[in-house]
């Protein structure tokens, strides 16, 4: 049988970019994340924690938020960047605020975003930063929309100003030749971001692909959504840039619709999102000259997928459309072996300070807990490297 075109079990590629002593701390972290009672229990505590003022920080930042994020600035974080560069791997910039509740704050988000472009405009390993709508304007205006609910004047208002700021940071991105992915959010405000999305790549995405939108296939109908996308693209004489990832609200999408009386929109099962993910690979290189893919995927089997059919396709390893991702601080044998092997290969790397970055860090650990096998495939994974270690420096 012939060798795997990239070996995940490659330990030592996956973890040459840390030390024995970084090494050891990510064990002790994961070994904790393993057990699920004690981040079931420590979550809202932690929250808690810092809503009171209590002196956490410290803490935090030198245990989860060492490990899942870049740093509490831009400066900071360019050392986590030329880390990654080293070892061939791309930064995606994510400022890692989450949903803002006023104006003032929207505008001040909206200028993080403009530094963080520029930042990746004087870096060639950060091709491209992240952003989020709610990062831009108030979450039930999406929802208002997305229902076509009637606006009031100053909703009206709002909108215009959610709409200026997007377009800003798309248009300053396509300025510097930064590309922009825009996540997805829950589906009952998807669609008004999806209708603001293809605005900004009808615009900017005529001669090169600037603006990303999120395919979340853990819904039925994102596969037949992404080729409409795609062919809307072809009549409207633009090109797309679709981030393909398998999504992050399923109970709460699967509650809502129970609650509310209606369809869910969620696969029937895990096979059916495995099947439509791969599927959706595949409809992208085959349209790779017009769509620009990026596989954000800590999913051993989707990589490989890809990796199988760029070769038997003939496409260019490095071909600027086609892209793999994961988070920062997790699946290291899948990135750091994609980029040695000559793949476009990138961690989404979060900044910000502990306080705005809680969230994202309490995610982290909630939705990889033991419950889904990924802690246990991390502490399994560093386990290997730490023993590897250790027979080398017997030799």
């Amino acid at each position: 049988m012939a060798a795997p075109l990239v070996d995940f079990t490659d330990t030592k590629t996956a973890f040459e970019h840390q030390s024995d002593s970084e090494l050891k701390h990510a064990h002790r972290l994961f070994s904790m994340m393993n057990k699920s009672w004690l981040v079931k229990m420590s979550a809202p505590l932690g929250l808690t924690a810092l809503k009171l003022g209590l002196p956490i920080k410290g803490i935090v930042r030198n245990t989860i938020f060492k490990q899942f994020v870049g740093g509490r600035d831009l400066s900071e974080a360019e050392t986590t960047i030329h880390n990654l560069a080293k070892f061939n791997a791309l930064t995606i910039l994510d400022y890692g605020a989450e949903a803002k509740s006023t104006e003032e704050e929207f505008d001040q988000t909206k200028e993080e975003f403009l530094r963080a472009i520029q930042f990746a405009d004087a870096h060639d390993s950060v091709p491209v930063i992240t952003i989020k709508l709610t990062g831009l304007g108030h979450k039930k205006l999406l929802e208002k929309l997305d229902a076509n609910e009637q606006l009031d004047k100053i909703e009206e208002i709002q909108v215009e100003n959610m709409q200026r700021r997007l377009d800003e940071v798309c248009s300053v991105a396509s300025q510097n030749r930064v590309g922009v992915f825009i996540d997805a959010e829950e589906s009952w405000m998807q669609d008004a971001i999806d209708q603001l999305v293809d605005e900004m790549m009808a615009k900017y995405n005529t001669s090169r692909v600037v603006v990303y939108n999120t395919y979340q296939f853990y819904r039925h109908d994102r596969l037949e959504y992404l080729k409409a996308s795609h062919k809307a693209a072809l009549e409207g004489g633009y090109m797309i840039g679709a981030k393909i990832v398998r999504g992050a609200y399923m109970d709460k999408e699967r509650a809502r619709a129970e609650e509310h009386n209606y369809p869910s929109p969620i696969q029937v099962d895990k096979a059916a999102t495995d099947h439509d993910y791969n599927a959706a690979i595949d409809y992208c290189l085959e349209h790779y000259e017009t769509i620009s893919l990026c596989n954000a995927t800590h999913n051993a089997a989707s990589c490989m997928h890809m990796v199988n059919e760029i070769e038997r396709r003939g496409l260019l390893r490095n071909h600027i459309h086609l892209n793999f991702c994961q988070l920062y601080g997790m699946s290291d044998h899948l990135t750091f072996n994609l980029a040695k092997a000559g793949y476009n290969a990138a961690k989404y790397v979060p900044y910000g300070p502990v306080s705005d970055v809680m969230p994202y860090l309490i995610r982290r650990a909630q939705e990889n807990s033991s419950v889904t096998g990924d802690m246990s495939r991390e502490l399994s994974l560093i386990d290997q490297e730490v023993k590897r270690r250790k027979a080398d420096s017997r030799r």
